[in-house]
């Protein structure tokens, strides 16, 4: 493989990667989740596994607490998210989605297998199974950050 070929291939990577984000950002807007970034998404993420601190979520995120600090603060005044007491560290409070933030996150779902499902409709289901098995390969485990 060429470096030209490597390129493109990253190229075409960060391409679906961002038309990907891109709809599912569209679609909880479109169920009226409004006021949300996606980054905000990637945070979800990490809630929807039983909450995080302030310090994991910056973990997370890839960025500083002061940051997560300051997103946690947006989400809790949207309404997305609640602080409380966190179960093994008492000097830390627990961040968990409210009933608001699950609604979103299943929207976000939705909207992911909708633009699935024009990929498998373009590619057909053995090709992205193909897809998915390749990266699958090729992807490192870890926790999937926006590009700041």
């Amino acid at each position: 493989m060429s470096d030209d070929d490597g390129l493109e291939v990253a190229a075409l990577l960060l391409s679906a990667a961002g038309s990907l984000v891109g709809r599912i950002n569209e679609g909880v807007t479109g169920r009226g989740f409004t006021g949300l970034r996606p980054a905000h998404g990637f945070a979800f993420v990490r809630l929807s596994r039983g909450g995080a601190s302030a310090a994991e979520l910056a973990e997370h995120l890839g960025v500083t607490k002061q940051a997560a600090g300051q997103m946690i603060d947006e989400l809790e005044r949207k309404g997305y998210v609640r602080r409380g007491p966190h179960p093994t560290d008492a000097r830390a409070r627990l961040v968990v989605l409210t009933e608001k933030g699950w609604a979103c996150t299943r929207a976000a779902e939705e909207a992911a297998a909708e633009a699935l499902a024009e990929w498998r409709a373009e590619l057909g289901g053995r090709r992205l199974a193909e897809l998915r098995r390749s990266l699958g390969e090729v992807a490192r485990p870890g926790p999937v950050r926006p590009a700041w």
